[in-house]
């Protein structure tokens, strides 16, 4: 069947058609609606030029289909925002409308007959298909090239952050609002182990946050994933921790603080709490938890001489002897210099913890009823903890 008449003459009345398609997308789609978002120049053009191309199939149908526009309005509609599906819903509203005005162009021609449009319908929603395919192809790819965009930027603002780039009240307060950050704190930063090159420990923390109510934003680097993380929540610090320790793997977080301008000596806090988390396993050290063993991080070369200085007699004796004895003095500390607590979570008799201690005093030379001296002997096992000495 030849369209070509019909497709001829509407072709002639081509813009005012556009503009018709543009109007009823803008009346049925709400999406289409915001003027601020898809300016009706923007919709009328792109119409236009859809259906251009459509009529210009019938015209000449040994023409190559050229997809171009189609392409186009994907593209252009993936940019301002329109989600995929309304993109399609009005998609098929204009060439829903067109294939109206075909069939009441072809009642003014006398060779078409109402068998040969029923015939030709087929071919047209064919044709649909295939434009509408463009359409959802570029849309595709022109969202996934502007995620990317957005979440380099995103982490190169982040690590301007970190690395104090941005001092600036006003500049800070920029970056706060285009990562999605209150201008105020308090916050938080945390910092999370790779157990490879590149990957991410801490895959859909954002979205795990946020749901919590928690605004956060991330940065990857090649042995870390870094974060600030806004604590605006009720009770968001323990929110934040457990919402970690869910994630599985060794993270340290940093005291909150006030101002984004205070992320780099946040940064510093948070890896120093992430190198004084014991054991090799996931967990979640918070620099507050334990300040001393923090500082002791803060300065290997020192903590090892430290070691040395205090804990070195009891360093040299025979592996199960050191371990039975650093074992005790990590329990005595832990139950507050408690010898019966102590005995209770190592399983042995008070007397076997009070013997064991007294061993301790004796090869160092200090007693641990002496605040003073006692000070000493718990920042030296920090540091034995922190480098696994024993």
């Amino acid at each position: 069947m030849d369209l070509s008449g019909v497709a001829s003459a509407l072709h002639a009345r081509l813009p005012e058609l556009g503009v018709r398609i543009a109007e009823r997308i803008r009346a049925d789609v709400e999406a289409y609606q915001d003027e601020s978002l898809i300016p009706f120049e923007s919709l009328r053009r792109s119409c236009t030029a859809n259906a251009d191309l459509v009529l210009s199939h019938f015209r000449r149908t040994d023409a190559p289909q050229d997809p171009s526009p189609a392409r186009d309005t994907g593209r252009i509609r993936a940019e301002q925002g329109v989600p995929l599906a309304d993109t399609l819903h009005a998609y098929r509203i204009g060439f829903e409308l067109l294939w109206s005005e075909i069939i009441a162009e072809a009642r003014t021609h006398p060779e078409v007959s109402d068998a040969q449009l029923v015939s030709q319908s087929a071919d047209v929603w064919a044709l649909f298909g295939r434009y509408a395919e463009a359409v959802a192809a570029a849309h595709r790819e022109t969202s996934a090239e502007l995620t990317l965009q957005r979440e380099s930027r995103r982490s190169a603002l982040v690590e301007a952050l970190f690395t104090g780039v941005i001092a600036d009240r006003t500049t800070l307060w920029e970056a706060a609002r285009e990562l999605g950050l209150p201008e105020h704190g308090p916050y938080a930063v945390a910092v999370a182990s790779a157990t490879a090159p590149g990957e991410e420990p801490l895959t859909g923390i954002e979205s795990a946050l946020r749901e919590s109510h928690l605004p956060s934003a991330w940065r990857l680097s090649p042995d870390q994933q870094i974060g600030v993380i806004a604590l605006t929540a009720p009770a968001a610090a323990d929110t934040c921790v457990r919402v970690l320790r869910r994630t599985r793997a060794r993270v340290g977080l940093s005291p909150g603080f006030a101002s984004l301008r205070d992320a780099p000596q946040a940064l510093r806090f948070a890896r120093l709490a992430l190198a004084g988390l014991p054991g090799a396993g996931p967990g979640v050290a918070r620099f507050d938890d334990n300040p001393l063993a923090m500082l002791v991080a803060a300065a290997p070369a020192e903590a090892a001489h430290l070691v040395e200085t205090v804990l070195g007699p009891v360093l040299e004796l025979p592996a199960p002897e050191r371990a039975r004895l650093l074992q005790t003095l990590e329990h005595w500390f832990a139950a507050a210099g408690s010898a019966a607590d102590a005995a209770r979570t190592l399983f042995v008799h008070a007397n076997t913890v009070r013997y064991r201690l007294r061993r301790v005093e004796e090869l160092t030379g200090r007693s641990l009823g002496d605040p003073r001296t006692a000070a000493d002997l718990g920042a030296a096992l920090a540091a034995v903890r922190n480098t696994g000495a024993g």
